[in-house]
């Protein structure tokens, strides 16, 4: 399951419902005893925090626990949820930039879903439509009336966030390329960026590192032990592995200049200051600075990240409690990425 994207952190006015200038005086983030209190004091058994400067991953910092009993590690996994976006998209860019796949090909060349075999509209679905989440799909066909797939409009004409868009794709790719879903990310992404604490499907291998989920109320809840891949949600990673594939992103590692120009390109408008380009949401923050970021939300289980390619300073936040966006995101975000963090937060807020 997977929440409905309408806002990239719940970051909307009345969302967090507190006064958050009321709220306790944050701790110092490299205290601690001080953290594991301010966790406690917010009913969120762990965060771990990833924060890059120039480039580089120059601290790991997590805090509290896995679940009751359980010391938060290190390399702790988390599901970090709608991220796994960016995992489909770098994948799919680096094939098109090898010149193995085709932004513009319709994807009906390789897969149609049965839901719309019948629906012109099919004959147009690009991975570009779905890359800058304009491929007219609901974000889940359980969200419509009767459960099937259908366009809400015609793929390339406006904004529609949309899960079902990057698992069209995954079909098309496994189609084209006669393998699983996971292990075509395997070879093209994970392996060359030594990813190896990172899955896209459950593997019992990471259960003693698992950040379980917890709602509002601290219970523990179950987990989704997936035996297929999703191409746009429950992967699970650390935070080491995450900044791997963030930093190789900055750098524009395994992408053709055009490619990587596109990624960033301010493509689809969500609101004022905020777009969409190839996979990344993309914050214009002034002075012709921006920010890439994208997040991630399953029950009990949030996370987001942040990259300034002007500094190459970059930020990770996971979290195995639904009370973390709300309650302790905007301070972290403030924290570490300072005026270009709180530029980031207006926009959200407007």
């Amino acid at each position: 399951m997977q929440y409905l994207f309408i806002s990239l952190f719940f970051l909307m006015p009345g969302a967090f419902g507190y006064d958050h200038q009321e709220k306790a005086v944050v701790p110092d983030f490299e205290d601690a005893s001080a953290m594991n209190a301010w966790l406690r004091a917010n009913k969120v058994p762990s965060i771990a925090i990833g924060i890059i400067r120039d480039s580089v991953l120059q601290q790991v910092k997590v805090f509290g626990e896995l679940e009751e009993g359980r010391p938060a590690p290190y390399n702790a996994v988390h599901n970090v949820a709608s991220i796994t976006k960016l995992i489909t998209t770098m994948t799919a860019l680096r094939l098109v930039s090898a010149g193995k796949w085709l932004l513009d090909e319709p994807l009906y060349h390789y897969w149609t879903d049965p839901d719309l075999a019948k629906d012109p509209r099919s004959k147009i679905l690009t991975t570009r439509h779905i890359l800058n989440q304009q491929s007219g799909l609901p974000n889940w066909r359980r969200e419509l009336p009767e459960g099937k797939l259908a366009f809400l409009h015609t793929p390339g004409t406006q904004y529609g966030y949309s899960g079902e868009g990057f698992e069209y794709l995954r079909k098309a790719l496994e189609k084209k390329f006669g393998m699983p879903f996971d292990e075509l990310v395997d070879n093209v992404l994970l392996q060359p960026l030594n990813m190896t604490d990172s899955r896209l499907t459950w593997d019992d291998a990471i259960a003693d590192r698992f950040a379980v989920p917890h709602n509002e109320n601290g219970m523990a809840l179950p987990i989704d032990k997936n035996t297929e891949p999703n191409a746009a949600d429950l992967f699970r990673t650390t935070v080491p592995d995450l900044a791997k594939f963030l930093i190789s992103s900055l750098r524009s590692e395994g992408l053709t200049k055009d490619i990587a120009d596109a990624m960033t390109a301010h493509v689809t408008k969500t609101k004022d200051n905020r777009y969409v380009g190839l996979g990344w949401f993309i914050y214009d923050i002034g002075n012709g600075d921006y920010a890439l970021s994208h997040g991630g939300d399953d029950p009990g289980a949030h996370s987001i990240c942040f990259l300034l390619p002007r500094t190459g300073d970059g930020l990770i936040i996971f979290s195995n409690s639904d009370n973390a966006p709300q309650k302790l995101y905007m301070d972290l975000i403030r924290a570490y990425l300072g005026e270009r963090g709180q530029a980031i937060i207006d926009i959200e807020m407007k």
